[in-house]
């Protein structure tokens, strides 16, 4: 009956907001199980050394995270810092961008031409010029992730709209107070939209460049595990970071919600 009234009125009726509990964590679990299935039927028919049972896979786990915390926390902080510069960096060059329209073109064009630069020649370059590991995973990271916040916050820029910009000037605000009370909260949701989109491609780059500039970390205890035809140690890794990419991606969505519990959120029926 309310349901009809709401249509005849015109009024829309309020949404309930998702359950985040069970709802998705369930489908997680489906899937594990079902990925696990697979191994484990899998593992029947091939030697070890091409894939291990998942009992094999959860005993290179354990003497990993009892062994290897050290390459963990080295290849965490390094991910960190990488992250946070390339987030700080990103987010003013997209503003710079947005309200700087001399230097718009220019700055755009070299975001764009190091968007084009792939991976592995940033890490062969790194290779060339450093000689220090730190710097070169820090320049690795950095040059790759940078661009994603740039475009990222300069097209969130864009998508002020007009009515909040023409009340803001009616003010006569200076720039700075421009910036403080229209722009950098319109920028928030995309400053966490394009952190939880590149955290799994940063963990995956991270990886790569210590397989190939860095002695330790886990990228290269992987390469030593692949090494030694210890492929139940290369599986252990990779589920250790599947855990914690997501891991990351809750952690990143319950601050998404607590910054932005302001924000209703649309609900498509």
């Amino acid at each position: 009956m309310s349901d009809t009234n709401a249509e005849q009125t015109g009024t829309a009726r309020p949404v309930e907001p998702p359950k985040g509990g069970r709802e998705s964590i369930v489908p997680v679990l489906v899937v594990v199980a079902a990925l696990v299935a697979v191994v484990q039927v899998a593992s029947q028919f091939v030697p070890p050394f091409v894939l291990p049972s998942p009992a094999a896979i959860v005993r290179a786990m354990i003497d990993i995270l009892s062994t290897q915390y050290v390459h963990m926390g080295i290849t965490a902080l390094r991910l960190l810092v990488a992250l946070a510069f390339a987030m700080v960096l990103g987010v003013v060059l997209g503003i710079i961008m947005g309200i700087f329209p001399g230097i718009r073109p220019y700055l755009r064009s070299l975001i764009i031409i190091d968007t084009g630069i792939p991976a592995l020649s940033w890490m062969l370059l790194a290779i060339f010029w450093f000689s220090q590991p730190e710097i070169r995973i820090f320049f690795i990271l950095s040059v790759i992730l940078v661009p994603f916040y740039a475009l990222s916050i300069y097209d969130g820029i864009r998508a002020l709209s007009r009515d909040y910009v023409e009340m803001i000037e009616s003010f006569r605000p200076s720039r700075m107070q421009v910036l403080r009370y229209l722009i950098l909260p319109h920028i928030v949701p995309y400053i966490l939209s394009t952190t939880k989109s590149v955290i799994g491609y940063a963990i995956r780059m991270a990886i790569f460049a210590e397989l190939v500039a860095s002695a330790i970390g886990i990228g290269s205890r992987m390469s030593l595990a692949q090494s030694m035809f210890r492929i139940d140690l290369v599986m252990g890794w990779t589920v250790i970071l599947v855990v914690a990419n997501i891991a990351l991606q809750a952690a990143l969505n319950a601050l998404d919600k607590a910054l932005l519990k302001w924000r209703p959120e649309a609900s498509v029926r």
